[in-house]
């Protein structure tokens, strides 16, 4: 039950970073713009683009549980890892800033971009202003072992250092979209509408795997929610998904368990590799840019959203409700610019 959820997750430190619920809002115009395509598809988004701190997106759900146990165990520093375009690293920087910590970053080159756009706009541009550490690290260089070798040389130093992989997809910070779990049913309840599919971006697969530990620790359906990778081939998506999902439920109820075929995973939109744009995604943030004035990043909610409007267009959502978590990411469109030249 909901109240039950809530009550175990209050359980864990939160450092606050949002301003409540993020809101939900009908696609209206985009339905007008896919017309007869989407079968009488109701289409929803949940606005996680929307958070005051950093620019906004998924991360700092996942930030409020891991900024929370840095500080009760008395941490200055907060060390974490991504690509050189990571929304997370980013979301990071601001969230550190907020709570009165240094931050450093590990940031590795894994996306075959060398244009000056990528290389220092974007979200590197908003590390940098944030006030974080930036390291880039060599070609082979292991991001996690980097980070733990800094925190070493720090706690050398007198400082008390936090460490977090790729994402902040910890068991503990997957809590984050277990809580945006509370907050979708608790809109249902009182909108008296219920998604018949929730889809999300799955990148280091804690958004994914929180819902779904939320939906299960609720006594919902986690089978309602969809996600299309981005970042790592179907099968170890599909792998790192259910072990999180599990994890993080594990934390919120022990007694608990969900099923393997309960989290359901996407690889029709990854394309060549992680953050290589697709002309898929290219299409749909300017299919919803152009119809609802919304703005998708390219390497994550992009991708999703164009798997989103394939299934609306095949009539597989025909006269029902849909919703889409808009993680946020903004910035890196600005890294991507010389993507969208000429588009």
């Amino acid at each position: 039950m909901l109240e039950d959820l809530n009550a175990r997750l209050s359980q864990y430190g939160r450092y606050p970073l949002l301003e409540g619920p993020t809101p939900i809002q009908r696609l209206s115009r985009l339905e007008a713009v896919l017309g007869d395509e989407a079968g009488g598809a109701r289409l929803w988004v949940k606005r996680d683009d929307l958070m005051e701190v950093g620019g906004g997106g998924n991360k700092l759900r996942k930030l409020e549980f891991l900024i929370g146990e840095a500080l009760a165990q008395g941490c200055d520093t907060f060390i974490t890892t991504g690509g050189l375009q990571s929304n997370h690293a980013r979301q990071s920087a601001a969230a550190a800033a907020r709570a009165g910590m240094a931050c450093e970053l590990m940031l590795a080159d894994v996306v075959p971009r060398h244009d000056q756009d990528y290389r220092n706009n974007g979200n590197l541009l908003l590390d940098q202003i944030f006030g974080a550490r930036v390291h880039r690290l060599s070609p082979g260089a292991a991001p996690v072992a980097a980070a733990q070798a800094r925190a070493d040389e720090l706690r050398e130093q007198g400082h008390k250092v936090y460490v977090v992989g790729n994402g902040g997809s910890s068991p503990l910070g997957a809590l984050g979209y277990a809580a945006s779990a509370a907050e979708i049913i608790a809109w249902e309840a009182t909108s008296q509408v219920r998604f018949d599919t929730i889809v999300v971006p799955n990148g280091s697969s804690g958004t994914h795997a929180g819902l779904v530990a939320g939906l299960a620790a609720a006594d919902d359906a986690p089978e309602r929610v969809l996600s299309y990778t981005v970042l790592a081939p179907l099968h170890t998506a599909l792998s790192d998904t259910r072990r999180l999902a599990k994890d993080a439920l594990h934390l919120l109820d022990p007694e608990r368990q969900i099923a393997d075929q309960a989290i359901i995973v996407d690889g029709s939109q990854r394309g060549e590799a992680y953050g290589i744009p697709t002309g898929a995604m290219l299409a749909a943030v300017r299919t919803l840019a152009r119809s609802e004035g919304l703005l998708l990043d390219p390497v994550y909610s992009g991708k999703a959203f164009a798997g989103f409007l394939e299934r609306a267009r095949s009539d597989a959502w025909a006269n029902r409700d849909v919703l889409y978590v808009m993680t946020g990411g903004t910035p890196g469109l600005f890294a991507y610019a010389q993507a969208f030249v000429g588009q």
